[in-house]
């Protein structure tokens, strides 16, 4: 049975952050994802592309022990995928980067937008596929990444940004580097004030929702966001249910931070014409 959407975090020699991985609205792109998480390629992986104001760009390369020491390598690739370009290049989101004029081309390589590049981006190349979202305050890592200096060690390393403050590369000690990544399955997240996760409602029907956390004090109050309602194809495994016979909102796990987990939250419908929900109790 399918999950809720994974979460894939990644520790760093720039920090931590945490993407969201939206399996539903991009089945094969994500998969694809979590198959190179699994292998290990973004293991040891290196950030080989910055564009400030545009895209930081990783999952080519990674650093290899060898004879002689560290070096680069290129990620070993799975087959290409097809394009299953949904949603749009706003800030924040993760894309898949391909090659020229050939949609269906993406393999290992992995950007984030550091801004909202939907105009171009989302009409380009077929429109390039977001497949996360950065949670959290993981978009400040981004921002710190863009604002470092640039070395050119040719190829595809032409724009590789580094954290040694001269800008030269001494060794692989002075390129960004992924240390660590981790997989996670909850039910939902709570990034930025908003409650995301997959809810039966009781119909048979799957949906996957947002509330808005609307106050905080003395109570914590979330209000449904309508235009986040969407259905969906199949139910994940981990999935809230609501009953509108009692009123209460039962969701299993919530990522409210990249190392914090809550359970067992439990809502009740306060006022059903707004379709706002009060928190009464959590793990």
């Amino acid at each position: 049975m399918a999950q809720a959407n994974s979460v894939a975090c990644f520790s760093s020699n720039m920090g931590q952050f945490c993407i969201e991985l939206f399996d539903t609205q991009t089945p094969v792109t994500t998969a694809n994802f979590l198959q190179y998480i699994d292998s290990g390629a973004y293991t040891n992986g290196i950030f080989h592309r910055s564009v400030p104001g545009f895209v930081i760009q990783g999952g080519g390369f990674k650093i290899v022990d060898g004879t002689s020491g560290k070096s680069l390598a290129a990620v070993n690739t799975f087959s290409p995928i097809i394009n299953e370009f949904k949603i749009s290049n706003t800030r924040g989101t993760v894309a898949m980067a391909k090659l020229g004029s050939a949609p269906n081309s993406a393999t290992s390589q992995w950007f984030v937008n550091l801004a909202d590049n939907s105009a171009n981006l989302d009409h380009q190349n077929g429109g390039f596929t977001v497949f996360g979202r950065v949670l959290f305050d993981g978009m400040t890592v981004f921002d710190a990444i863009a604002k470092l200096k640039i070395a050119n060690l040719g190829g595809s390393l032409n724009a590789t940004p580094t954290i040694n403050a001269s800008g030269a590369v001494h060794s692989t000690d002075d390129l960004v580097q992924i240390n660590h990544v981790e997989t996670v399955d909850v039910t939902g997240v709570f990034s930025d004030g908003i409650l995301s996760f997959p809810v039966d409602i009781g119909t048979g029907q799957p949906y996957t929702v947002n509330l808005k956390l609307i106050s905080s004090k003395p109570d914590f109050v979330f209000q449904l966001d309508p235009a986040s309602v969407a259905a969906l194809p199949v139910s994940p495994g981990n999935i809230a249910t609501f009953s509108s016979g009692n009123g209460q909102l039962h969701i299993p796990s919530v990522m409210i931070g990249p190392t914090a987990i809550v359970k067992n939250i439990l809502m009740r419908l306060t006022d059903a014409g707004s379709y706002t929900f009060t928190l009464v109790s959590y793990e």
